[in-house]
């Protein structure tokens, strides 16, 4: 048998960082997506965000790998969007890059307040701001590239 723990948060953003994401209709999103981490037989601890991102908070499977959950997410969660453009008509497509940071047990209720206050944190700051701070505190070197608008 084989012991594992991986928990994951997620930030995926929209394409060029369009505030498509409308609030009135974010928890109807929210559910689908929790639909599909729990297909892929993950467990989710936290999911909110923002009209142009959201924070998902996991705990990975480890038949699949996170470039393989993330894949499933988007596409799924893209193809739900697309069947009810009238919740999201602005939403294109989500960026191309996402950001998948590990964390212990010991960290989650930090990391699930974290993602319950993210109307509040972004008052004061913004999404560029907020995922360089997030990269740099794991240890990540911060690539301007991926902040660029055509990603």
């Amino acid at each position: 048998m084989s012991y594992t723990r991986n928990i994951y948060h997620i930030i995926l953003r929209t394409k060029e960082s369009v505030p498509s994401l409308c609030i009135e209709n974010e928890k109807q999103l929210y559910r689908y997506i929790w639909g599909v981490i729990k297909e892929s037989d993950c467990i989710l601890y936290q999911i909110n965000g923002m009209p142009d991102h959201i924070h998902i908070l996991l705990e990975l499977h480890p038949s699949i790998s996170i470039a393989e959950l993330v894949q499933k997410i988007k596409v799924y969660s893209h193809h739900w969007i697309d069947k009810n453009k009238d919740l999201f008509p602005d939403f294109a497509c989500w960026s191309i890059g996402y950001c998948a940071l590990t964390y212990a047990e010991r960290d989650k209720e930090m990391i699930i307040n974290y993602i319950k206050k993210q109307k509040e944190h972004h008052q004061s700051q913004q999404f560029a701001d907020e995922i360089k701070w997030l990269l740099t505190q794991s240890g990540i070197t911060v690539n301007d590239k991926y902040f660029e608008k055509d990603l």
